[in-house]
């Protein structure tokens, strides 16, 4: 397996890294032994947010990775605020806010400094000047190494590209939604990485019951499927293996954040991890064929 850096920062990565946003739940132990493993496999790049389980996950991968502090790169974000009736969250991005909570998060995350904080979302209206700066203050003041956004949003996106030294753009990207190639030559440009996330179709091409997946029909779903198939026997890998292989060679995707809830899918991971390469541009197409690409409707520049 082969670490690669993250866009233009000199964070070391591993080609696949744990979401922990499905860890969750009371199964500590068990979510502990999970994310150990996973570090002893090999993967470093861990990503989670404090949002999700109003902190709790934070918690979580602080104790798991505490251990093994110097040798994984742990990624998180921030922007939502939960209410105080625990019924949902509004977004609170601005200069105070960020700069207050990056405090929490260190300390649920038993560090002194984050590797990759990440903007939870992000619309055209925000303030984006000051939330820039509250990201370049946290740099200078040594609480965070480098910082990102998790958006699928064109016009959100460009306009970090053009103000601001974000090193990645964390975005659902997989072979049913190609949406985000849109922007990747702008990201290419400017060498900011994708941390590609639903990298597996939510299981589709995988092992669950053929659905309808965005505006894809059941239909175009199963031909995809089909396609994968194929090149999985071709290839003698799993049909895992093709599609972790297609989000790779996107040409900007550096890291492919998954969600796992078991030691038996870890297993998995780590039988293809030191065999995982990108598919090159004739095996793209053999996966592509016949496969309706979608397109962003709203949000662009």
């Amino acid at each position: 397996m082969q670490l690669t850096n993250l866009g233009k920062s000199e964070l070391r990565i591993s080609p696949i890294g744990i979401g922990g946003m499905s860890l969750r739940g009371g199964a500590i132990k068990n979510n502990i032994e999970i994310l150990q493993q996973a570090v002893e496999t090999g993967i470093n790049f861990f990503d989670t947010a404090d949002l999700y389980e109003r902190g709790m996950n934070e918690d979580l991968l602080g104790q798991a990775l505490a251990p093994y502090r110097d040798r994984v790169v742990l990624a998180t974000k921030v922007g939502n605020q939960w209410r105080s009736d625990g019924s949902t969250w509004d977004w609170k991005a601005s200069k105070p806010y960020i700069i207050k909570n990056v405090e929490s998060s260190l300390s649920r995350l038993k560090t002194d400094r984050i590797d990759l904080y990440q903007l939870h979302g992000g619309t055209i209206d925000d303030p984006t000047d000051e939330i820039i700066e509250a990201f370049e203050h946290l740099v200078k003041a040594g609480h965070i190494r480098y910082y990102g956004i998790s958006s699928i949003r064109p016009n959100v996106i460009e306009q970090y590209v053009r103000k601001s030294n974000i090193v990645s753009v964390m975005m659902q990207y997989n072979l049913l939604d190609r949406r985000p190639e849109s922007v990747f030559p702008l990201l290419q440009k400017h060498n900011i990485s994708v941390i590609s996330r639903g990298g597996l179709t939510q299981g589709l091409l995988v092992d669950k019951p053929i659905d309808r997946y965005l505006q894809l029909t059941s239909g175009e779903v199963g031909h995809a499927n089909r396609n994968v198939e194929k090149l999985a026997t071709q290839l003698n890998v799993s049909k895992t293996q093709v599609l972790l292989g297609y989000a790779l060679s996107g040409g900007v995707v550096d890291t492919i954040a998954l969600g796992i809830r078991t030691l038996a899918q870890l297993k998995e991971l780590k039988e293809i991890l030191y065999t995982l390469r990108p598919l090159t541009e004739e095996e793209r197409g053999e996966l592509e064929r016949g496969v309706r690409m979608l397109h962003y409707n709203e949000h662009l520049v």
